[in-house]
């Protein structure tokens, strides 16, 4: 298989270009912090440890969600089904604040941040170390409770655009 040679490009262009080809499941992270709930769509999500069950997230400095996280208010990683892409659009920009609850089904857990009720998976997260580095920070949190769907069908983003998983496997076979 060839690859394109995008070395022309500054690194920043290179590195996109390069993870446009790393498939991730669509997440929203939600929390709440003074009684006021936030939500943002994101990608860059990842197991931590299994002893202690943890998770991390990486959040950009500018996002509206940051300082809240900054703060240390706990979170949950709730992993989007297929039939969800009106929630990431939401949680994406495309309403703000209070109003990104407005799509979906929340409740509250057993912390106090929201949780998608119909998420593949939720995981709630105790926030238990923050890490800035560069443009983001790092959100470590133990898992705490965790809720998950009967079906496996991810909202999965990869080259600039939604899939299923369902998809990517009929276009192999």
């Amino acid at each position: 298989m060839a690859q394109d040679n995008v070395t022309a490009q500054p690194l920043p262009i290179q590195m996109r270009a390069g993870l446009r080809r790393l498939a991730k499941a669509v997440v929203v992270i939600s929390t709440k912090k003074d009684g006021v709930r936030h939500a943002m769509a994101a990608t860059a999500v990842s197991e931590l440890s299994m002893d202690p069950p943890s998770m991390l997230i990486c959040v950009n400095k500018t996002a509206s969600m940051h300082p809240v996280l900054e703060s240390g208010a706990d979170f949950c990683i709730n992993i989007l089904d297929a039939a969800h892409v009106h929630i990431s659009a939401a949680c994406s920009g495309a309403v703000k604040g209070e109003a990104r609850f407005d799509v979906g089904s929340w409740a509250d857990t057993g912390i106090d941040v929201p949780r998608l009720t119909d998420a593949q998976a939720s995981f709630v997260c105790r926030q238990t170390q923050r890490i800035p580095y560069g443009s983001h920070s790092i959100f470590i949190g133990d898992v705490v409770e965790m809720f998950a769907a009967d079906t496996v069908d991810p909202l999965v983003y990869v080259d600039g655009r939604y899939v299923r998983i369902g998809d990517v496997a009929e276009a192999v076979a």
